[in-house]
């Protein structure tokens, strides 16, 4: 920063201080100016006159502070120039002192200003009228003082001569003081004649050296009277006194003795101060018969330091002496430090190096020798110090490195304390605070954060709140909260969830499926608003609780809906013959998914039973001839879920050894289906080639049992159909007529979500009956209980044939579309394998 100080020292120098720290620089000019100047008027070019730079000046924003009420000049930073800012009266500033100048002890730029007197001041007299009184008898060469002037301006312009009118009496003589004040003594020339001339009337004139000259005048009226030819005569001319400032009042100062020749009244004599002036009528006294000086008011050291007397000595004929008394005034520690303050910067950044000026101070003190030599300090620990480069100005600098979040602010203060036999002190506080900068980054309260929410939740349910904490202030720890950018099985993890900038609320942004998902984890950022911005990061994982919400799922056995399923069991079973097994799935996790299966409905309740955890349906008797054939079965699948949740599956079971028992039976169970005219065009294909496919198979199969008949024969002597039915991968083991239940199943879909879907069991995996009403005419006339590979060229065989070719038709026309053109598909396929 720059700077320009004033201060005025024992009242006769105004000094003039342009600072400029960080920029050290000898330089020193002087400027003389006439006192009385206007507002603006032009001093003198600094930046030209001192090399200095303008724009220097400018960015250290140079200015003119003083330490005084009035600011005289100004400085113009932008074109370098010293200008007049207030009146300037050299008399005010500096009384009698010359030159009268500004100085500059501060920075290494010294300007010094010299205020030039005008003659803006006439000679002027205390008083209008002056009274002599002087005898007849006064002998030529006797002296008399006269009123002394004041002129305020000083060299030329100041008090220059003195002019009495024209006499025959009197001539004027004039004297210097030790000062160079000078003053006037009229001397009688020629013996006064008081019969002649009673009374004189004299003029004095007071002119000053100046142009156009100025002058005062006053009236000397001179009464003469009779003979007194002795005047009193003081013993010394100059007298001499020490008094102490502050000493009380009526405090003894000195005497002056004078003595007259004459005798009785004549020779008595009595003192008086003479033309005593401002101030110095208030503050001295003389006894007019001894001559004794008193004090009457205290004296201040810093206002003056010196006083000069003149004392009268007056007898009873008017004949009157002077002498002079120089009172000397001593100074004692009676003035505290002042200090005050030049600049001060406040708040100070936290990154400030060490040596950075935070304050410029000024410290005063009136009193003289070590009474005024001043030291200062702090009287704290504090990471601050204090030093001098020049006298009375003091720089406040940073000691350490500041940290705002451990202290931000600081109460420093400064005790001056100067040297005095009993010194005096002064304290002045200065209250800085600390800005801060953007060097801490947020921190989250928990280094990682776990969190559950049920699946099926409302969109913008909250899961969890995020927290960071910043030890910044202000913008630096305002914290925003921001997803980290990541995917979750290939969709954005907005997608998924959402956290509010302002509170770090972290909210669902879907309806989570656990089957889907069953855990989140992704990173969630705590930025600052510092320039730049700090960060921080956290790991979020939320976990998805399974809730009830999927039913079991009926695998095994396939519900079809256009023919009755049904598992066949012979009358021959034993107890615990296993007819079949439920299997289900729950896509659900945990308790939700374990299973229990139920017997909800069934034929003869005696007759089987279902495990209650692996849904395997056994017989729990022997089967008799009293079995009914047809046995209907409902077995509920439940899960262990609150609230729980069930499927239900029909199963069919036929009791029977023979084929034809088993169609007879059945086809109540079947319905009729309306016939679909809408077959396209590759349905048709389809069933053309799985005829062909059927017709070849057949051939090839009848030439191969034709090879192997006679060793066949011996299995079909018995009562079976001739057909034999064997439930899917069901082996006799043995001999204990437990079955192994193997099942498989596949699911076919197409892109067509328009359309049912179709569930078949592999051809080599067959394990159910499938039944169709319009079969019943056809299985009547099957009466023989000859196998086709006995009469391979018998009608039955034919009419085995058809009955076989009619079912398999009147099965796919019983299809929906869908599923006619998945099985076609299958086929077409088999059939290139082929």
């Amino acid at each position: 920063s720059l700077f320009s100080i004033f201060r005025i020292e024992n009242c006769k120098n105004l000094l003039i201080s342009l600072l400029c720290f960080g920029h050290i620089v000898l330089g020193q000019i002087r400027y003389s100016i006439p006192e009385e100047l206007k507002k603006g008027s032009l001093i003198g070019n600094v930046a030209q006159d001192l090399g200095l730079d303008l724009k220097r000046l400018r960015v250290g924003r140079a200015r003119i502070v003083t330490g005084e009420s009035v600011q005289y000049t100004e400085l113009n930073s932008d074109k370098g120039i010293l200008v007049v800012s207030e009146r300037i009266d050299r008399e005010q500033l500096c009384g009698d002192v010359t030159p009268c100048s500004f100085k500059n002890p501060m920075e290494l730029h010294h300007i010094t200003i010299e205020i030039l007197d005008v003659n803006d001041n006439a000679p002027t007299f205390q008083q209008k009228d002056m009274k002599l009184t002087i005898g007849e008898s006064a002998s030529p060469g006797a002296r008399f003082i006269l009123a002394t002037a004041d002129d305020p301006d000083v060299g030329v312009n100041g008090l220059h001569d003195y002019i009495l009118s024209p006499n025959d009496n009197f001539v004027l003589k004039q004297h210097s003081n030790a000062d160079g004040s000078t003053y006037a003594e009229m001397v009688l020339q020629k013996p006064l004649d008081r019969e002649e001339h009673p009374r004189l009337s004299l003029k004095l004139i007071a002119i000053d050296g100046g142009n156009p000259q100025k002058s005062g005048t006053v009236n000397i009226e001179i009464t003469v009277l009779d003979v007194n030819d002795n005047a009193p005569v003081f013993n010394q001319s100059v007298y001499r006194a020490t008094v102490s400032e502050n000493s009380a009042k009526g405090t003894y100062i000195t005497y002056v003795n004078a003595t007259d020749a004459d005798s009785g009244s004549n020779g008595l004599i009595y003192y008086s101060l003479s033309n005593m002036q401002g101030q110095l009528a208030r503050l001295f006294s003389i006894d007019q018969s001894t001559g004794l000086i008193t004090l009457l008011e205290r004296l201040d050291y810093e206002k003056e330091k010196k006083y000069e007397i003149r004392i009268e000595a007056t007898d009873q004929g008017a004949l009157t002496d002077s002498s002079k008394v120089i009172v000397d005034v001593t100074d004692e520690n009676d003035n505290e430090p002042v200090i005050s303050v030049t600049s001060f910067t406040s708040p100070v950044s936290e990154d400030s190096p060490v040596g950075t000026t935070v304050g410029i101070i000024n410290v005063k003190d009136l009193d003289s020798g070590a009474n005024g030599q001043v030291i200062c300090s702090l009287d704290q620990n504090i990471p601050f110090k204090i030093k001098s480069n020049v006298r009375n100005y003091y720089t406040l600098l940073t000691d350490a490195f500041l940290d705002r979040e451990s202290v931000s602010e600081y109460n420093i203060t400064v005790v001056a304390t100067d040297s005095g036999l009993r010194p005096l002190s002064s304290k002045r506080t200065f209250h800085l605070k600390v800005s801060d900068v953007n060097d801490n980054a947020p921190m989250f309260t928990q280094s990682l954060y776990n969190s559950y929410i049920a699946e099926n939740n409302s969109p913008g349910q909250s899961i969890v709140t995020v927290r960071a904490t910043d030890s910044d202030s202000n913008q630096n720890a305002r914290i925003s909260y921001i997803l980290e950018d990541s995917d979750v099985t290939g969709i954005p993890l907005s997608a998924y969830v959402s956290v509010n900038a302002e509170s770090g609320l972290i909210q669902a942004a879907l309806s989570f499926d656990y089957e889907q998902i069953k855990q989140l984890q992704f990173v969630v950022k705590a930025q600052d608003g510092g320039s730049p911005p700090l960060s921080s990061n956290v790991t979020v994982n939320i976990f998805i609780q399974d809730q009830n919400d999927n039913a079991p799922q009926i695998l095994y056995p396939v519900q079809i809906s256009i023919s009755p399923v049904a598992e066949m069991v012979p009358r021959s079973a034993d107890v615990g013959y296993l007819v079949t097994k439920v299997v289900a799935v729950d896509v659900d996790s945990g308790q939700n998914a374990w299973l229990s299966y139920k017997l909800q409905k069934v034929t003869d309740r005696a007759l089987f039973e279902v495990g209650l955890q692996n849904g395997e349906i056994r017989t729990i008797r022997q089967v008799t001839d009293k079995d009914a054939v047809k046995q209907r079965l409902t077995v509920v699948v439940e899960d262990n879920g609150q609230p729980s949740r069930s499927a239900t599956v029909n199963v069919n079971v036929a009791v029977a050894d023979s084929f034809p028992e088993v169609l007879s039976e059945f086809t109540d169970f079947t319905h009729e289906k309306e016939f679909n005219d809408n077959l396209t065009f590759y349905l048709v294909l389809a069933l053309t080639v799985v005829s062909f496919l059927f017709i070849t198979c057949l051939v090839v199969i009848i030439s191969v049992k034709i090879y192997r008949w006679r060793q066949s024969r011996i299995l079909y002597h018995s009562n079976l159909p001739v057909i034999p039915y064997y439930p899917p991968r069901y082996a006799d083991t043995l001999g204990t007529g437990t079955l192994q239940h193997v099942y498989n199943y596949e699911v076919c879909r197409t892109t067509d979500s328009r359309k049912s879907d179709c569930k078949f069991s592999r051809p080599g995996s067959q394990n159910v009956l499938i039944m169709d009403p319009s079969s019943t005419g056809t299985m009547q006339r099957m009466q023989s209980e000859k196998t086709i590979l006995d009469e391979p060229d018998s009608p039955s065989e034919v009419c085995y044939i058809s009955v076989i070719i009619i079912f398999y038709y009147n099965y796919f026309v019983r299809l929906s579309e869908f599923q006619r053109t998945e099985l076609c598909g299958t086929l077409l396929i088999g059939v290139s394998l082929l």
